[in-house]
């Protein structure tokens, strides 16, 4: 077994993820006589630790840098001090794996929602409309973290029709290759043994829109009512917040699962690796093209397109492919001056060909 993640069950926190890996990496911080810990809430500026010596309340100000993707997040394992009034989190061991999404400032800065997870659980509502441009854009932030990506078909109690159900859960599975699709029912208690099992004893983060039952289903998770739960509108499947922070919770079979509050933004952060892996069989008749800088646009010999013309990809897919492809380039383009203006010179070119291609059209070319 590899030594990063060997198990250290003699250790106390062997439960939420401790192995000899960590224990490596925390070595010259025991030197210092801190002690480890795992981030479990974080709150204004502080955060619940759990320690060998239990949860503690630590103060974050010695780790608050001005780049919003290093501050202490939930999932991070810590250096605490080991005594004081109050007590300080000193630094976080480097991360293995980070979900991030951009924020919906201007600025599109990164935000860090979760660190060191192993499995990113999406969650969708069958009470409404299947949105799988949404499950796209998660899914592309999952692999981009270097977690594995499930996606969870909720309130499957609802879809009485096994039929039915089985051409939802198609439809998904088109849109995520490579990625297992479950149904639950948190109410019935439907798949939420599946799940589990799947999840095994690592760390696992929950995400989706308000109203798609997560809280219900990491209650079912956990075994008891950890979270707060309220009745969404039937007309829309939404409802109001009801997880406001990111909370870490052991699960009774092992491992910890980290609940996060529903997200109406999705912005993509630099995650051209997780949208490749989104998209794969797009990427894979790219290679294909005749040109090796084809937008799969109008470009002759492009197998993109011929793939669609044949009825081989959906147009919808190669829609959402273009569309989180620009929304990725255009955020890293925002910290790299010389690449913001090739993506603008690219996207220059692209609209006088188009209106070249408009007006040879007209004429009758």
């Amino acid at each position: 077994m590899n030594l990063s993640t060997s198990p250290a069950p003699s250790h106390p926190l062997a439960s939420y993820g401790w192995d000899e890996g960590w224990a490596a990496e925390f070595a010259v911080h025991a030197e210092r006589g801190l002690l480890p810990g795992r981030v479990v809430r974080v709150d204004r500026g502080q955060c619940d630790v759990v320690t060998g010596d239990g949860v503690i309340r630590a103060d974050t100000a010695f780790v608050t840098p001005h780049d919003p993707l290093r501050v202490v997040c939930t999932g991070d394992w810590v250096a605490v001090d080991p005594d004081g009034s109050p007590r300080y989190v000193r630094t976080y061991l480097p991360r293995r794996t980070a979900f991030v999404r951009s924020t919906s400032s201007k600025r599109s800065e990164g935000q860090i929602l979760a660190a060191n997870v192993d499995h990113a659980i999406v969650a969708l509502s069958l009470a409404v409309e299947l949105d799988l441009g949404r499950v796209e854009r998660f899914l592309a932030l999952a692999w981009e973290s270097g977690a594995q990506p499930v996606v969870v078909l909720t309130k499957a109690d609802l879809v009485t029709d096994p039929a039915t159900l089985a051409y939802f859960v198609e439809d998904v599975e088109n849109s995520a290759p490579g990625v297992p699709v479950l149904t639950a029912s948190a109410m019935a208690g439907h798949g939420v043994g599946e799940l589990a099992a799947l999840l095994g004893r690592g760390t696992s983060v929950l995400l989706g829109a308000s109203g798609a039952g997560k809280s219900t289903l990491a209650n079912a998770l956990v075994g008891e009512d950890v979270m707060d739960v309220r009745a969404t509108r039937d007309m829309d499947g939404k409802g109001r917040h009801t997880t406001t922070t990111r909370n870490l919770l052991p699960l009774p079979g092992g491992g910890v699962l980290i609940d996060t509050p529903g997200l109406r933004g999705v912005g993509l952060w630099d995650a051209g690796h997780g949208v490749g892996q989104v998209f794969a069989e797009i990427e894979e008749l790219a290679r294909r093209c005749r040109f090796q800088d084809c937008a799969h646009e109008r470009e002759p010999g492009c197998a993109v397109l011929d793939a669609v013309e044949e009825g081989e990809l959906p147009v919808r897919r190669l829609d959402s492919y273009r569309k989180l492809v620009r929304e990725n380039q255009w955020i890293v383009a925002k910290s790299d001056a010389r690449l913001r203006g090739d993506v603008r010179d690219d996207w220059r070119r692209k609209q006088a060909a188009g209106r070249a291609a408009g007006r040879a059209k007209r004429a009758g070319w």
